[in-house]
């Protein structure tokens, strides 16, 4: 059995993708197997998903969350959509993180900040000059289903303190902090190390200025927990916060929580 656009096709020994096309009418030019670009001549496997799709076409909202997912590898869509991933401040890297995720298919998203997106904020967040003055909160919302209107998204739109951190995220699978102040940063591990067990914690610490790319590491720091940054470059006089190292920070967080819900770190000690 084949699963062509989401449907179930039965397979036959010997059939090539333009035995699909064909049966499709022959008017498509976007052919993918198992998440990789194909060909017409591509010989087709039992099992494999196939996605044929033609260029400029604009698919419905059913058709866009498959769309989506056609490049992933099949039975990561079906882990990722079923989980649920906080991010503490949407900022530079948490408005990245937000978007990155919902890229990657996350079933649902719960989205934490308290202030409204300002001018100075348009070099490195992925807001837009019309979201100026707007809650984050909802300007990000939008921004993402527009992205991916398959992904639920919840907000909370408030100051958070040590003790909510523990409440609030206690249901997510991962949570990811993205906060600017160094406080609410130990704020975050102490809440996540104290009072959510079993929940990945993704930090960040050191990602400013214009430093060198691979400075920027991803470190275990216990069980669960995990650091992003170089741990030295902090915004100060002279070295602000920009946009491409910090969105290398952001995806290094988005990865790492993807790599923690699908298994891929070993998790023993």
């Amino acid at each position: 059995m084949l699963l062509v656009n989401e449907k179930k096709v039965p397979f036959h020994p010997g059939m090539i993708l333009a035995d699909l096309v064909g049966a499709q009418g022959g008017n498509t030019d976007i052919l993918l197997v198992n998440g990789y670009p194909a060909t017409l001549q591509t010989v087709l496997a039992d099992g494999d998903h196939c996605w044929l799709w033609t260029r400029g076409k604009a698919p419905s909202a059913e058709e866009m969350r498959h769309l989506l997912y056609a490049r992933h590898s099949p039975g990561v869509q079906a882990s990722l959509q079923e989980k649920v991933v906080g991010i503490m401040g949407l900022g530079g890297l948490g408005s990245l993180v937000a978007i990155a995720l919902a890229r990657m298919g996350i079933g649902s998203l719960l989205l934490a900040d308290y202030d409204v997106v300002e001018p100075t904020n348009l070099n490195r967040q992925q807001y837009f000059v019309e979201h100026i003055g707007q809650k984050k909160t909802a300007a990000l919302r939008d921004i993402l289903h527009r992205v991916n209107p398959h992904v639920s998204v919840t907000t909370i739109d408030r100051r958070l303190t040590e003790d909510d951190i523990g409440v609030l995220f206690k249901d997510v699978h991962a949570l990811v902090e993205c906060f600017d102040d160094p406080a609410m940063k130990a704020a975050g591990l102490r809440a996540a190390l104290h009072h959510l067990p079993g929940v990945f914690y993704v930090c960040a610490s050191g990602l400013a200025g214009y430093g060198a790319n691979n400075a920027i590491q991803t470190r275990r720091l216990y069980p669960g927990v995990y650091l992003v940054g170089d741990e030295v470059s902090g915004a100060a006089p002279g070295q602000g916060l920009m946009a491409a190292r910090v969105g290398i920070a952001a995806h290094h967080q988005a990865n790492q929580v993807v790599r923690l819900l699908l298994g891929a770190e070993k998790e023993d000690g």
